[in-house]
């Protein structure tokens, strides 16, 4: 089973069941699972997204590398984020990105790098055809990062709790 993926400065950690218990038990359980630093507010997704993932990695038939990851700056060993897919890859071989990183490790390039090694790995898949991810509609920092890694747009959706994305 995949542990990681690891680029120039970051290795991602794939999210199993007993790291996504670790971080409901606080960061210092999580830090000393993981045996890295870990910042006091390090995501914004937080509680619903783990619970999320921890419901999707409690079915027989997860597989955690098409889940959560866990970006650690390997400089500072130092846990900066959350990213990874929105499920496998479905019927028309699609699979879906996310990615944050913490405030105090923005504007470095470490979302781009995420991003694309998340893109990467999933083109090594040959189930995956293409790879789709959403962002606000409105220029902003997560449209730069799709840009950068050679993402295009579509099309606006109109989603429930985001309006236009």
């Amino acid at each position: 089973m995949l542990k990681y993926l690891e680029t120039g400065r970051l290795k991602l950690i794939v999210c199993d069941l007993p790291i996504v218990e670790a971080f409901f038990a606080g960061n210092d359980t999580l830090s000393k699972h993981l045996g890295v630093s870990v910042l006091d507010n390090w995501t914004e997704f937080g509680e619903p997204a783990f619970k999320w993932t921890q419901d999707k990695l409690s079915l027989p038939e997860a597989e955690p590398q098409w889940w959560c990851y866990l970006p650690v700056y390997k400089a500072d060993n130092m846990l900066i984020g959350t990213c990874g897919y929105k499920g496998d890859p479905d019927e028309n071989g699609m699979v879906e990105i996310g990615y944050e990183i913490s405030a105090a490790y923005r504007n470095k390039g470490f979302a781009s790098e995420a991003a694309r090694a998340l893109i990467d790995h999933a083109f090594a898949n040959n189930k995956v055809k293409y790879v789709q991810a959403h962002t606000l509609a409105d220029e902003n920092a997560s449209t730069k990062v799709l840009k950068k890694c050679g993402m295009q747009f579509v099309k606006e959706l109109h989603d429930p709790e985001d309006g236009l994305i």
